[in-house]
Formats: C-alpha cells, sequence, structure tokens
C-alpha cells in the first residue's frame, strides 16, 4: 500500500490551524508583556485595608 496523497481539505485545515495558533501565541506574548511593563513600573500594589474605608468616608458634594 502506498502513501496517500493529503487531501486539499487537510491542507486547507493545516493553514487555519497554524494561523489560529500564531494568533492566540500573540495574544499570550502581548498580555505576559503588558503584565512585566505594568510590574516593572511599579504599578502592581497591594491594596491597603483602610483606603477602601477612607473612600467611603469621603465627604458627598450633593
Amino acid at each position: 500500500m502506498s502513501i496517500a496523497r493529503e487531501h486539499e481539505l487537510h491542507h486547507r485545515r493545516r493553514g487555519r490551524n497554524i494561523g489560529v495558533g500564531l494568533i492566540l501565541g500573540a495574544l499570550i506574548a502581548l498580555v505576559f508583556g503588558l503584565t512585566l511593563v505594568k510590574i516593572g513600573r511599579g504599578d502592581f500594589a497591594v491594596p491597603q485595608p483602610g483606603a477602601a474605608v477612607q473612600m467611603q468616608e469621603a465627604p458627598n458634594d450633593n
């Protein structure tokens, strides 16, 4: 039995899978890069427990 030639449908499906994989990889790289930038700039800070209370106690101007 000889090796069968690949069907055209498989060729199209492989191309689509590669495209989806590249887009998914780019999205993951973008999120990872943004995370590194945010942490590196020092914006990543644990909120203080009293900060939420202070915001609630602020006077209302209405």
